[in-house]
């Protein structure tokens, strides 16, 4: 067997650049002991927790391959919540930042999340318009709640009533009764999506926001607080407009009347109104956690602020309105009548929501959090479209309110797509290019070390040395900038139209330009007389002009700076002589425009990346094709060579990162990350780093690593990726009795779920299996008449010599809570009689009584017709009924006992804290006696 070429592997190394994804929403979170000052933002597939008073960031989440889609902080502030494009959710510690809950239900992106008031439940909404109700504690769905017919925006649970109510695209809003968990009351008033959903003034009213502009009002009344009233008049339209209903659409067609089964837990009612600025949809909506401050925002960047007024406040501003009212009745009478005037004043929503003002922001709204304080002070922090965060802070009681900026996390992140990477010549420095600015990284800290504003980059180089750099612009300009000062040096107008490319000479005396203009111009560095100081600065100079009859998109120079590459916009590269400017060859083959090329490192080979997602390796002695290859799922944006090596790396508009050899023509490596098109990359002149950027804002640090890279166990391992993605894409198992796709168990099959299923099946294999081998020495030793030694199974072994049985239930304790009920939906009936004996077994001996428990309930509620259908297994039945029984009641005595002891203990605690506080007042009281004696005592002697 021959020698088979090693190559090094690429891994991902870090996520900078990017100061928070657009997809998810912006929370504050609680984070030593300080409320207000620390926000978790989603970076793509991390969560960032980033500091408001110093910028800077703190800790990072590190999250699965999907993005982020929401965020929702636990009400203890110890947890957060973070739901996924792809449906599943992690909880993560915020003290140590490590996620050990997932839950994995929905099949599409997570788009709400909101736990319940004592953070022992979470809700999650979803695009597949299922509702699933998760308990946090125990790590395991409740129920799923299906109903909606498109995408769930919000859902809120209700502190007093065990009660959810949910939000959808569907423009309806749904009312859950949890304990029956089924839909009772749907509400029909709303004639576009609705978008967000908030329960204010103690849960008598939600207010609605929809794709106009208004937010809509809704009175609660519950049933206790109904039965104490008396019986209500028939049902009036209170001002509702035309078309909007308050009440359900009856199932059955007929007429409905006041006894409707959802009116006996609550009635819901149109308030009324209240009018946004904004005139397109509602994107957040929002409450504080005190209920008195109300904000909401469209697609625009101004964020509208309500407060809502108290009971007290309310009846002093109507008490205001009456006065006003008789005293004008009065000026009104013609006559002076000494009768009383009757004056009657209608309260109005906007007595009750008042305007408080409007925030401003830089750019547009993508989401935001509020907090209030208990000085009275509402903090409010944005993000925005343009990857930014800023914090607001105003007073809602001050008379005039105005929002005042506190603080903006800029430095970290380009405010738009990054179009231009370069490594400075020692791998050291990054440079990136933006509509707006320059940056330079430190590779190692991964810290934004100089900030300079710039025209639209899209071509960039430092210059030899690493004490500037040269920037082409989509004006067509060149830009030079030193790198100590962080000032322009120079603009030189270059191209009439955009400038596409730049390549350095290998002599590093100057380098070309390409642009749309149709013409390749050459350049020298040259060093000039600067006007504000003695000393000379770098400064470039024209010196040749090659004229073209198409748009140029790219150049490059041949390591021997004998050969200048130009591709054009007629699909073709033409290759040129560098000192005479002579044609010297023509590469066609490409059906659309090349975007990228590169040439070697020895000048032998010419790779060209384009727009019909083919990358072409051309030889450049005779301009032959050594091989045309389908590279990417859409166009190739960028192509560079390894430098001294063949091997090229290749970035594309389908999110990934692809390395070539463009000697053997074999994919050796994909590196995925990026969620977005990926617009440009680098490789470090070392070739150790490579450095990406993306649509998403984000750059992307890769490493080379000493770990050798197998091309054959590279493809298995992505065949094995590839059946896994079929394996959960799969059909859900069917429970005997449903349909298929009517899926009401809140797990999903996953190659998580598929493996613990097989564990278990070969836990219970072994059992067999040594359970036979037991019986046979049992045999052998009562044929010999002494005792043979048995053979011990490896497996037992290394499990502390175990039994066959401990082993079956080491391997269910092992499985993850949130994952055990969808591994027992896979398991093959035939394996069950066996389980359900062995549950027997254990049950007896009072082992993991809880887990058994369940795990018995749910086998027998999926697999209730077999079992009950199998003669063998009513004798099992029986004993686990009386078995589970009798242990369950004395778990339940345990438990009742602790929970007694704990009681006691704390009323121990709370007559110890008062005794302890009577001892201190007592103390306050004499010392006081003793200094009012003193001072009667000097009175005394003074008189």
């Amino acid at each position: 067997m021959g020698l088979t070429k090693q190559y090094l592997r690429y891994v991902a190394s870090a996520v900078f650049g990017l100061i928070g994804s657009q997809k998810g929403n912006i929370v504050f979170v609680t984070l030593r002991g300080e409320k207000g000052r620390y926000v978790a933002v989603p970076a793509c597939e991390h969560v960032f927790i980033w500091d408001l008073r110093k910028g800077e960031k703190i800790l990072i989440l590190q999250g699965l391959k999907q993005e982020v889609t929401c965020l929702c902080p636990s009400p203890d502030g110890l947890h957060l919540a973070v739901g996924y494009e792809d449906g599943s959710i992690r909880i993560f510690s915020l003290l140590s930042g490590e996620g050990n809950v997932t839950f994995n239900g929905h099949k599409a992106a997570i788009t709400s999340l909101k736990y319940d008031q004592l953070g022992g439940r979470l809700a999650s909404g979803s695009k597949d318009t299922d509702t699933i109700v998760w308990d946090v504690i125990n790590e395991s769905g409740l129920y799923r709640l299906k109903g909606h017919r498109d995408a769930v925006t919000q859902a809120l649970f209700l502190r007093e009533k065990n009660l959810l109510v949910t939000s959808g695209k569907d423009t309806l809003v749904k009312w859950w009764d949890l304990d029956t968990q089924h839909c009772f009351k749907t509400m029909v008033g709303h004639r576009t999506e609705v978008w967000g959903l908030v329960l204010v003034s103690e849960e008598k009213r939600l207010i609605t926001g929809s794709s106009d502009s208004e937010l809509r009002a809704w009175d609660i009344a519950y049933l206790q607080e109904m039965d104490d009233l008396e019986e209500p008049e028939p049902k009036k339209s209170r001002g509702s407009p035309p078309g909007i209903q308050d009440t359900p659409e009856p199932q059955d067609g007929t007429p409905e009347t006041d006894e409707t089964p959802e009116d006996r837990i609550l009635t819901c009612r149109k308030a009324g109104s209240i009018m946004r600025e904004g005139r397109d949809r509602v994107v957040n909506l929002a409450v504080d956690r005190t209920g008195r401050i109300l904000a909401c925002h469209g697609t625009d960047s101004v964020l509208e602020v309500f407060c809502i007024l108290s009971k007290a406040e309310v009846q002093k501003k109507m008490d205001k309105k009456m006065k006003k009212a008789r005293k004008k009745a009065k000026l009104n009478s013609s006559k002076g009548e000494e009768e009383d005037l009757e004056v009657n004043v209608e309260m109005t929503l906007q007595d009750e929501i008042q305007r408080v003002t409007n925030i401003k922001t830089s750019a547009k709204i993508k989401s935001f959090d509020l907090i209030h304080s208990p000085q009275g002070e509402l903090k409010v922090v944005f993000l925005l479209q343009n990857n930014l965060v800023e914090s607001y802070s105003l007073s809602p009681s001050a008379p005039a309110p105005q929002a005042v900026r506190t603080s903006r996390i800029t430095i970290g992140g380009h405010r738009s797509d990054v179009r231009t990477l370069s490594f400075s010549s020692d791998n050291i420095a990054i440079l990136s290019a933006a509509a707006e600015s320059v940056k330079i990284w430190n590779r190692a800290t991964l810290q934004c070390i100089r900030t300079m504003t710039c025209e639209y980059a899209l071509c960039s180089f430092f210059v030899p040395g690493d004490r500037q750099v040269v920037v082409g612009t989509k004006t067509g300009k060149l830009q030079l900038y030193d790198l100590a000062s962080g000032n322009l040096l120079e603009t030189v107008d270059a191209h009439d139209g955009a400038l596409w490319s730049l390549s350095l000479s290998p002599d590093q005396r100057g380098f070309v330009t390409g642009g749309a203009d149709k013409s390749v111009k050459f350049w020298d560095f040259e060093l000039v007389k600067d006007e504000n100081s003695t000393q000379k600065r770098l400064s470039v100079k024209q010196t040749r002009t090659l004229q073209l009859d198409e748009d140029v998109l790219c150049v490059s120079y041949s390591p021997n700076q004998k050969l200048l590459a130009v591709s054009l916009l007629d699909c073709t590269v033409k290759i040129f002589y560098v000192d005479t400017l002579k044609f010297f060859l023509s590469l066609y083959g490409h059906k659309l425009p090349v975007i990228c090329m590169d040439i070697s490192y020895d000048g032998t080979l010419i790779a060209t990346g384009s727009a019909d997602r083919n990358v072409k390796i051309w030889g450049l002695d005779f301009g032959d094709c050594h091989k045309s290859l389908f590279a990417h799922d859409d166009s190739v944006m960028y192509l560079q060579f390894v430098p001294k090596s063949h091997l090229f790396f290749t970035a594309g508009k389908d999110h990934k990162i692809k390395q070539w050899d463009a000697d053997k023509f074999e994919h050796i490596q994909t590196l995925e990350g990026h969620h977005q098109e990926i617009w440009c990359l680098a490789v470090s002149p070392s070739g150790d780093y490579v450095v990406s950027s993306s649509h998403d804002k984000s750059l992307r640090l890769w490493e080379r690593t000493r770990e050798p890279l197998i091309l054959e166990e590279e493809r298995e391992m992505q065949r094995e990726a590839e059946y896994e993605e079929s394996v959960a894409k799969e059909d859900q198992p069917v429970v005997p009795g449903e349909t298929q796709g009517d899926n009401y168990f809140t797990g999903k099959k996953t190659i998580e779920t598929v493996k613990a299923a097989e564990r278990i099946m070969e836990a219970v294999e072994l059992y067999r299996e040594e359970t036979a081998k037991m019986k046979e020495h049992k045999a052998i030793c009562k044929a010999a008449g002494k005792e043979v030694p048995l053979p011990i199974n490896p497996i037992l072994m290394a499990y502390g010599n175990i039994s066959p049985s401990a082993y079956v239930l080491e391997i269910f304790k092992g499985i993850k809570s949130s994952e055990l009920e969808e591994s027992l939906l896979v398991l093959p009936f035939s394996y069950v009689p066996d389980v359900l004996k062995l549950f027997n077994e254990f049950i007896q001996l009072g082992s993991d009584i809880e887990l058994l428990c369940r795990c018995l309930f749910f086998l027998l509620r999926i697999h209730f017709g077999q079992i009950t259908s199998n003669q063998m297994l009513v004798p099992v039945i029986e004993k686990l009924k009386e078995t589970t029984i009798s242990k369950v009641s004395q778990v339940r005595d345990v438990i009742g006992f602790n929970m007694a002891g704990l009681e006691y203990l704390k009323r121990e605690c709370e007559a110890k804290s008062e005794v302890m506080f009577f001892a201190d007042a007592t103390s306050h009281l004499e010392e006081k006696k003793r200094k009012r004696k003193k001072r009667e005592k000097l009175i005394l002697t003074y008189t």
